[in-house]
């Protein structure tokens, strides 16, 4: 056996996770409920749009961001109680029925604004409980030494979920309206719950001491100082937090802003979103025929560092071919730096803390990290694109640097 970081003996990696049934069982059940929430979404800014303003769109999908904000470390915890599986099944199922359910009252009336709104809070609240539990489970499901190779997989799924998702939505739209979007997006949640029940859960080796405490506060605070006191999983968080801030606002609003400020059309835009995902879909790729990097402690910060230059660059290029060659570079690096952050975290991370210490990480990439979008749309209307890109590539520089400053990171390693 290997040996971590934390000199706690590591699961040895058997069967390679690309061939593995088990692993692909959950691999098809994650991409079909990512690609059925895209649909979800497209067919809830559908309804939305046709029912209300521009105004009435906004509050309807930006409520579910307010549960899932608030319950996040809640849905942690449940996942160590109760174990990540059944939170994920019962999470598919309350979206399924919830959408499959809205889809049916839209056969017999209009949608309504305080039902989409209603949904949408629903959604939230089941996404608050679903997003700590899924980032949990890969652990249960394949032995640690592979779980780089499971990330790369998972970048993969998502990919394609982003590919796939918002087209298969707008066809459905196209064909039958909202109604038939949410009956799709429902049946793609249901597609994943036999898939879900049939996986292999591998037993977790017990933690002295991890066993919950009786209240659900004391098993979130019990979860905090094993983040606070942990060699790695402070540092981590530190890198994901200060990062995520400077990578989130310029990759998703910064880019339609430099757009219109470059006179590029949506379609140049275009061109720089399929670039970054065309490297962050590369590096998923590599990560998961490879299998594992060396120093991928070292190797993240790198990546990261490397990325937040591309970020700062983006702003500067004058035509929309440079910039696509800046948003691969960005893809591919900070895809890298992301895929080894999150398999450090599960490999590092004591098996009765995964839910609580993932929904901790997730906190930071899904709630708090697009609070920056406000912020960056004003800043861009003071200063404009050039400076603000920097500013963020700042902060996701000096989120590198920071984790480059702790040894134990540095040289921290995935179990071969």
């Amino acid at each position: 056996m290997t040996v971590t970081d934390t000199g706690t003996p590591a699961r040895t990696a058997g069967r390679p996770a690309h061939r593995d049934a088990n692993v692909l069982r959950w691999l098809g059940a994650y991409t079909a409920s990512m690609i059925g929430d895209s649909v979800y979404y497209m067919a809830l800014a559908w309804a939305a749009a046709r029912t209300g303003g521009d105004t009435q769109t906004g509050v309807v999908l930006a409520v579910g961001s307010i549960p899932r904000a608030v319950l996040m470390l809640g849905g942690g915890v449940l996942a160590d109680r109760i174990g990540p599986r059944r939170v994920v099944v019962g999470s598919d199922t309350a979206r399924c029925l919830v959408v499959l359910g809205l889809a049916g009252a839209l056969l017999f009336t209009s949608p309504a604004l305080w039902m989409l709104i209603a949904v949408a809070l629903v959604f939230g609240v089941v996404d608050a409980l679903f997003l700590p539990a899924v980032g949990a489970l890969p652990p249960r499901v394949t032995a640690s030494g592979q779980l780089a190779r499971v990330q790369g997989m998972r970048g993969l799924a998502t990919r394609l979920a982003n590919v796939v998702g918002a087209p298969l939505g707008g066809v459905a739209v196209a064909l039958g309206g909202p109604t038939l979007a949410f009956a799709a997006a429902g049946l793609l949640f249901a597609v994943s719950l036999p898939l879900l029940l049939s996986l292999r859960i591998r037993p977790l080796p017990e933690q002295d001491g991890a066993e919950p405490s009786g209240t659900a506060w004391h098993d979130l605070a019990d979860g905090l100082r094993h983040i606070r006191r942990h060699p790695l999983l402070g540092p981590l968080m530190i890198v994901v937090a200060v990062s995520e801030l400077g990578f989130v606002g310029p990759l998703n609003l910064g880019l339609i802003l430099l757009a219109e400020e470059r006179h590029w059309g949506a379609s140049g835009m275009g061109w720089i979103i399929a670039a970054f995902g065309t490297g962050a879909g590369a590096t998923a790729l590599l990560l998961a025929v490879r299998g594992r990097v060396p120093r991928a402690g070292l190797v993240m910060c790198l990546a990261v560092l490397v990325g937040a230059v591309a970020i700062g660059t983006l702003a500067q290029l004058p035509s929309v071919a440079l910039a696509a060659a800046a948003a691969v570079c960005v893809g591919l690096f900070a895809g890298l730096g992301g895929s080894l952050c999150g398999a450090l975290i599960q490999t590092v991370t004591e098996p009765a803390y995964l839910g609580r210490v993932t929904s901790v990480s997730t906190l930071f990439t899904h709630a708090i990290a697009p609070l920056s979008y406000p912020v960056t749309g004003a800043a861009v209307a003071v200063w404009g694109t050039g400076p603000v890109f920097a500013t963020s590539a700042a902060l996701c520089a000096a989120g590198a640097l920071m984790g480059l400053a702790f040894t134990r990171l540095r040289r921290a390693e995935l179990p071969r």
